[in-house]
């Protein structure tokens, strides 16, 4: 006579795919961009031709330089930084790209149990949503940050905070909505 197999609590499931998902995002793009960065496991080819890292930093370097422009503000920029001509100049290092908490985000979006159509349309929405709030934490930063000597704060830390409040809200919002698709779905069966 056989054993009952016992099944995993779905909470449980859910909490074991949502850290092995992150683990795996956040662990490839370390990987990663120690493949792309100079020294120790580099490789010129994927820095030449796959550097989706610098693409991205490209991206929001331009965007932000594009923004300032269209509010009439000279700008130049080069692969990691932008100088606002008569304010300031911001240098775009890897940890300023958001990829944790991108990867937060997206391990979250795929280990909640939803609809596929559902988590895509979430998932693309959030992780533009981020860079949106990324892109102005750029213009912000070039605008009217000042480095003192005096540590009062990060903006990184003050990014990410802003950021996790803002997927927590967007979570809360998006599961109560998902729960109800359900509990709608089981009620018509």
């Amino acid at each position: 006579m056989k054993a009952a197999k016992r099944k995993l609590n779905p909470a449980a499931l859910f909490i074991i795919k949502f850290l092995g998902l992150f683990a795996i995002f956040y662990g490839f793009y370390i990987i990663y961009l120690s493949l792309v960065s100079p020294g120790g496991l580099y490789s010129a080819f994927l820095n030449r031709n796959l550097n989706f890292v610098a693409w991205l930093r490209y991206v929001l370097i331009e965007s932000s330089s594009g923004i300032l422009q269209l509010l009439g503000y000279q700008t130049k920029t080069n692969t990691d930084q932008m100088l606002v001509v008569n304010h300031n100049i911001i240098h775009v290092g890897y940890d300023c790209l958001g990829f944790g908490v991108m990867s937060f985000f997206a391990a979250f979006v795929i280990s909640y149990p939803a609809r596929f159509k559902s988590k895509v349309y979430f998932l693309i929405c959030g992780l533009a949503g981020i860079q949106a709030i990324n892109i102005i934490r750029f213009v912000t930063l070039s605008l009217y940050w000042k480095h003192t000597n005096v540590y009062l704060t990060d903006h990184h830390t003050v990014f990410n905070i802003v950021v996790y409040i803002l997927i927590a809200i967007s979570v809360y919002f998006y599961t109560n909505h998902q729960d109800k698709a359900t509990t709608h779905l089981n009620a018509a069966d």
